[in-house]
């Protein structure tokens, strides 16, 4: 029997190897993982009245298709009450969105990450949440963006963006930090679409994602037989990102001795990989981020002084999204065009009374948390626009002392908040003078934003100002609109 505070997660898996991984990552935080290799094992042992209580499911080997979904539902009869999370190595949208429909709770992709199995139980055994989200579901939205087409226009924010901006063109690295959630990787992502480098792919490492015995074999590579386990020749993320850009994500996580290496690579641009005697040149560009702040880290003796330095030439420093309340609802539109563009996703507008509720809660997991709400809503809306009903589980949690205001967020007068929700590429109405504009130059607008918004689909963009295509032409002609789409 385990202890009573401790939480009980069941895992329906057959492979001791998975059992043994999530039963040393649920320990960290003071989970207790009860094993069973199918459904009829689980469904015992949720009978056993002499069993622990069991506070959440995580299926593994979940594929998508009728099987799945009836597996799903088959897990559901059993305890409809508990949350269920699913873990696949399934990446696609629509996979997640078909295990949201089936009845998943939340939606975990292979290799798991320890911090994201963690933070999606937390969020799943909250019982103040009266819906869930899907956490990982909109990192699988992401594509990268320029500076010009990032959303958001509050000063510390900006001043974060030109930084980066100045920093792109030149070779130096770039240290990013903010908190988790808060758009570090999308700015790394238009430093390297801005730089000379941007003819290749930017090279991503997860630090915080892999094992610590592992850490230096993805970055350097391998040789076969360089350790056990090590069956074939392993190209490393820094042989991958020569001549381009190496993003290393959460890079504080990185172990004491491996940061002696990456020093020694920043410095020299020289790699060995695990078990060879020959050094290669390398010409990458490291942009790193955190959620820590490394200055710190570095004090406690947790972080090399002299790596620290070397990574931080250029300093961007990202405020959380309750710092810049007055972006989410240009962020809010943004967002939903982008999960628009998903399989089986359509287009939707959002309110202003939803937008009043999203502006209302502190947004602990910042944009990525607003996307997760934003992509869960717009999975079960059934009208063309959503509306706070849409959002029960936010608003609770404002209910429940989760305001803005709890997380040192700045707080709206009525006449910020009522701009905020107008903010975005908005119509300008009056002259200079004071007088109003006329018809012809606020209609242009119009359609400006329009095609803007949508991203120059025409169809589309007929189809919401309710006029026909011909109609639209012909008024791209007659206002003087041109290179439109």
């Amino acid at each position: 029997m385990r202890p009573d505070p401790t939480r009980c997660l069941l895992l329906i898996d057959d492979e001791p190897a998975q059992r043994r991984l999530v039963t040393a990552i649920g320990a960290r935080a003071g989970w207790w993982v009860a094993g069973a290799p199918d459904v009829d094992a689980a469904a015992k042992f949720l009978s056993d009245p002499e069993a622990p209580k069991v506070d959440a499911i995580l299926l593994d080997h979940w594929l998508p298709g009728e099987e799945g979904s009836a597996l799903i539902a088959q897990i559901r009869a059993l305890r409809p009450e508990l949350p269920l999370l699913v873990l696949t190595a399934q990446t696609s949208v629509a996979v997640a969105v078909e295990a949201m429909r089936a009845g998943a709770t939340d939606f975990l992709v292979k290799p798991l990450s320890p911090d994201r199995l963690l933070s999606a139980l937390d969020a799943a055994v909250d019982r103040r949440r009266s819906g869930r989200e899907l956490r990982p579901l909109s990192e699988k939205i992401v594509k990268q963006l320029g500076f010009d087409e990032i959303v958001g226009s509050a000063p510390e924010f900006r001043s974060a963006l030109a930084i980066a901006a100045k920093a792109a063109r030149a070779r130096v690295s770039v240290l990013i930090e903010g908190e988790s959630g808060s758009g570090k990787e999308v700015i790394a992502q238009a430093i390297h679409a801005a730089s000379p480098r941007a003819r290749k792919p930017m090279v991503t490492v997860n630090c915080g994602a892999i094992p610590a015995n592992l850490v230096e074999s993805v970055l350097f590579g391998h040789e076969k037989g360089a350790f056990t386990g090590a069956f074939d020749r392993h190209i490393g993320s820094f042989e991958d990102a020569d001549g381009s850009t190496l993003f290393l994500d959460e890079v504080g996580e990185l172990p004491l001795d491996t940061q002696v290496k990456l020093l020694r690579a920043l410095e020299t641009g020289e790699i060995q990989r695990v078990g060879s005697r020959i050094v290669q040149t390398v010409d990458v560009r490291i942009i790193a981020a955190t959620n820590r702040r490394l200055i710190e880290e570095v004090a406690e003796n947790r972080f090399r002084e002299d790596l620290y330095y070397r990574l931080n030439v250029v300093h961007v420093d990202v405020p959380p999204l309750r710092n810049r309340i007055t972006d989410l609802p240009a962020l809010a539109r943004h967002l939903l065009v982008r999960i628009a563009e998903q399989p089986g996703m359509r287009y939707l507008s959002i309110t202003d009374d939803a937008l009043e509720v999203l502006m209302g809660y502190g947004w602990p997991g910042n944009i990525r948390q607003l996307q997760n709400a934003l992509f869960r809503a717009a999975v079960l809306c059934d009208g063309d626009a959503l509306t706070s009903a849409d959002f029960p589980q936010i608003a609770a949690e404002s209910r429940l002392g989760r305001r803005a205001s709890d997380h040192h967020a700045k707080r709206l007068t009525g006449a910020s908040a009522s701009a905020a929700l107008a903010h975005g590429p908005g119509i300008t109405l009056y002259e200079a003078d004071g007088n109003l504009r006329s018809l012809d130059e606020i209609e242009a607008d119009v359609i400006r934003l329009a095609i803007g918004h949508y991203r120059g689909r025409m169809t589309e963009v007929a189809r919401r100002l309710g006029i026909g295509r011909s109609t639209l032409y012909r008024k791209l002609a007659e206002l003087g609109i041109e290179n439109a789409a």
